[in-house]
């Protein structure tokens, strides 16, 4: 590997060496109410950590600065771009609305074990309620605000809860959006009926709250508030889930993440410091939502187990109200640190090529922009690299995990950039890239990235109600391997390249050919702002790709030359074996709310085969527009 002044190398060797001294001596980053027994043990053969331990997160994340002295830091600036609200919490002002709150869950019946769906805009209620659920041993299942009805009824089957969360709307560029009607068609959907409903109104749009079932959320804290009631935290065990995050399964049937309560906050904690580079105190942002896994780690819990200040953001990168809004907040706020999709930067760039929205701000407490959620092309890391004048690390992990599989830790001191690779395996994952036997491939060559078992903490230990999915999903086509759906290879000096997700990978002509690798010579093309390459079914070579690309603000050229060009750039750097010849330009891509773009759908539109529409996708009158590309090109 290379060197540099990093201590990466002699802490993952020290992590190699002995893994349970190593997660141990993390573990005293936190606060436990009695310490372990083991800290790593197969129990009814699933890897759980940190056993016979007990501990509460919400204290851990709260009450725990509070007592420490630091109440007057602040913990959470809520930032609204669609209303202009800024609002600052500080330490002993969350523990308070947090405690309040879980009284108030309390009194409705909610205890320990027992599951609460939350259902919200990011506001900061949002944030109080997965803290007050973690306070009495409640379990949390954050569902993304908007979700269509019929998708979080399966969730609601699925977990459970007795109670749902909510709020009376949620807001977009343009428009608000009911959330009330929404839930009460998914609870009339689904089998499971939740007990009750407590409703956030939104002075934006007033809910109508069903008498008997749902209850006002402001006038029950107001009510406890008045009374003095606050509820303490309750002792959990370290294995004990935290949380439930769905994410979506290849049956269609979504798959139930859970998250225990040591093993969790020892990962985060540890990560904050070593791969963030974060100080107790900092600010640090995570632009993304509480119904993602970004936002749960790094909105939420990471910033606070460590003590530092975390941005609660409402608003889109571009048109809220233009793509400055990044920029405005890392100015005012004085945030140290940015965590956000590449597609985000993508959009910026769409918008505003030359950055000049950039040089209105001053930047100069921004130390860092971190990059995951997708693959970062190389165009895109550069770009931010040239304008903000700011290291730009690419990291890689996946919500089973809950933090960086694979990162540059700047804490520990910043490896060499490579562009294209997120760099190397943090401590606790042992990296292979493998064949489809199961052996080991040659650096350099093209194989399913797996991580050998244990996993460390912080990583699901099962999913929801059902170990042999779990198993079945995760553990069992690799023995003794997790394994990850995502494609690629390690070079020489142990950097790991994310190609695309195994199922991207396409048998051209016996040839395997990666579609990340075309879209990054795609999106090296000037006049390109974002792309995609899919695999489509073809009678003579079994797959060819297609691409998609989507052109920057103000390209004036004629499409035909762009597109003629775009396939030369394929055939010159990958060579004729790709059998490159479709790219077709569109006005945008299909992706989920969190930026994901939606490959296999257009994949599936394209070979004419049966699908259905994704529960996350942000606007579904883009796949009517692929499906018209495609038409015009003859496809699909």
């Amino acid at each position: 590997m290379m060197g540099g002044m990093s201590d990466y190398h002699h802490t993952y060797e020290t992590w190699r060496k002995d893994p349970a001294g190593f997660w141990a001596a993390a573990a005293r980053e936190v606060d436990w109410i009695k310490p372990w027994d083991q800290v790593h043990a197969k129990v009814d053969g699933l890897d759980r950590w940190f056993v016979g331990a007990e501990c509460n997160t919400c204290w851990n994340a709260v009450d725990r600065h509070v007592a420490a002295g630091n109440g007057a830091r602040t913990a959470l600036i809520y930032d609204s771009a669609f209303i202009g609200a800024k609002t600052r919490f500080t330490y002993a002002e969350l523990r308070d609305e947090v405690a309040t709150l879980a009284a108030v869950l309390s009194d409705l019946g909610i205890a320990a074990g027992d599951r609460v769906l939350i259902y919200m805009p990011m506001i900061p209620e949002a944030v109080f309620a997965m803290l007050a659920c973690a306070r009495i041993g409640a379990i949390h299942s954050v569902v993304f605000g908007g979700f269509a009805p019929a998708e979080l009824a399966t969730r609601i089957n699925d977990a459970k809860p007795k109670l749902i969360m909510s709020a009376s709307c949620g807001l977009e560029p343009g428009r608000v959006i009911a959330y009330k009607p929404l839930v009460d068609k998914a609870i009339e959907l689904a089998r499971h009926k939740p007990q009750a409903g407590l409703v956030w109104q939104r002075p934006q749009l007033a809910a109508d709250l069903a008498q008997g079932h749902d209850h006002d959320w402001a006038g029950l804290v107001a009510a406890a508030r008045k009374k003095g009631h606050m509820a303490d935290c309750v002792t959990v065990k370290a294995t004990d889930p935290l949380y439930i995050l769905y994410t979506s399964g290849t049956t269609g049937q979504p798959k139930g993440v859970v998250r225990d309560n040591g093993g969790h906050m020892v990962a985060l904690k540890w990560s904050m410091s070593n791969i963030y580079g974060i100080a107790p105190g900092e600010t640090f942002w995570a632009a993304s939502d509480v119904g993602w896994v970004v936002g749960h780690s790094y909105i939420v819990y990471a910033p606070l187990l460590h003590g530092a200040t975390s941005i609660l953001f409402e608003g889109k990168p571009v048109g809220t109200p233009d793509a400055g809004t990044f920029w405005r907040v890392i100015s005012e706020h004085g945030v140290k640190a940015l965590f956000t999709a590449p597609t985000a930067f993508r959009a910026i760039k769409k918008e505003d090529p030359d950055g000049n929205f950039i040089r209105k701000y001053d930047l100069s407490a921004f130390r860092t922009l971190f990059l995951a959620g997708e693959r970062a092309d190389p165009d895109t890391v550069k770009w931010a690299e040239e304008r903000l004048r700011v290291p730009v690390i690419d990291h890689w992990w996946q919500t089973e995990t809950g933090w960086p599989i694979v990162a540059n830790p700047v804490g520990l001191g910043q490896l060499p950039v490579k562009y294209g690779s997120p760099t190397v395996p943090m401590p606790g994952y042992d990296v292979r890239v493998l064949d489809e036997g199961g052996h080991e491939v040659k650096r350099g060559d093209l194989g399913a990235i797996c991580v050998k078992t244990p996993l460390p903490p912080g990583c699901l230990p099962t999913l929801w109600g059902n170990d042999a999915r779990f198993r079945a999903s995760y553990l069992e086509h690799f023995p003794g391997y997790y394994e990850t759906a995502d494609a690629g290879y390690m070079d020489e000096d142990g950097y790991l390249y994310i190609m695309a997700r195994t199922d991207d990978i396409i048998n051209t002509a016996g040839h395997r050919l990666s579609t990340g690798s075309m879209e990054e010579v795609l999106a090296g093309h000037p006049n390109v702002a974002e792309c995609a390459v899919i695999g489509i079914a073809d009678a003579l070579k079994g797959q060819v790709p297609v691409g998609f690309v989507v052109l920057k603000a103000g390209v004036a050229r004629a499409p035909a030359e762009i597109e003629a060009e775009c396939v030369t750039r394929i055939r010159d750097e990958i060579g004729p074996v790709a059998s490159f010849k479709t790219v077709m330009i569109v006005g945008r891509l299909p992706k989920t709310r969190s930026g994901k773009i939606l490959r296999s759908t257009m994949r599936k539109i394209a070979d004419r085969e049966d699908w259905k529409m994704p529960a996350t996708i942000d606007d579904p009158a883009i796949l009517d527009e692929i499906t018209t590309a495609l038409k015009t090109k003859g496809m699909g």
